[in-house]
């Protein structure tokens, strides 16, 4: 198949926890060449088994704070009752969607939001939904290791989170994974051909001496 040179997309997949966020971002990222998984950065100390620009880029918070100021960060959020942050380092977004590559993001609405004032036209919404509540409940009892409090605490946050599905561009419903999985890849695919998105199409059509 000929390609034609694009910009890369910023796909955000949002979704309550529980509801199957994670599965569909593995599947996606195991089956799509072009596509990575940015890589946040954080001011909470690493985890056993974690390496620095795996999972996370670590950094102090004196260091996260300059990068917030200077503008380094396109998006980024205080969390656990102001503990820790988290953000996304702009270099690396836009050297991808320069290079044509395409990076997935685990990111809450406010995180989507800020990323689309940041980068508008080059993100892909897609919220992810429960089939419904019961089995949303069910997904993070069935997970183990959280108290009641805490189940109820997500609970709650979900609720809320639903609340904001109409500023994505996708809503789908995760009844079965395999069925996301190609709704999702259907939008992504999609997005990559969109015209304004083919930065090498006049070139292109001047070969077809059009």
């Amino acid at each position: 198949m000929t390609e034609i040179a694009r910009r890369g997309v910023c796909l955000v997949l949002s979704a309550p926890s529980g509801a199957g966020k994670t599965a569909i971002s593995d599947a996606l990222l195991a089956s799509e060449p072009r596509l990575r998984r940015s890589v946040s950065v954080t001011t909470r100390a690493p985890r056993p088994g974690e390496t620095d620009g795996v999972a996370y880029h670590f950094m102090t918070q004196a260091a996260f704070d300059a990068a917030e100021a200077k503008g380094e960060l396109l998006e980024w959020a205080r969390v656990l009752q102001g503990r820790h942050c988290y953000g996304t380092p702009r270099k690396p977004v836009e050297d991808a969607l320069a290079a044509g590559d395409d990076l997935i993001f685990d990111i809450d609405w406010q995180g989507h939001r800020n990323l689309r004032e940041k980068l508008p036209g080059d993100v892909l919404g897609v919220f992810i939904l429960p089939p419904d509540i019961a089995t949303l409940e069910a997904r993070l009892r069935g997970r183990g290791g959280d108290s009641a409090e805490e189940i109820d605490r997500r609970m709650r946050t979900a609720r809320d989170e639903i609340a904001h599905w109409r500023e994505f561009d996708h809503v789908l419903v995760n009844d079965r994974l395999s069925d996301a999985v190609a709704s999702v890849r259907a939008a992504l695919h999609a997005a990559r051909s969109a015209t304004a998105r083919l930065t090498g199409l006049p070139s292109f059509i001047q070969s077809l001496g059009a």
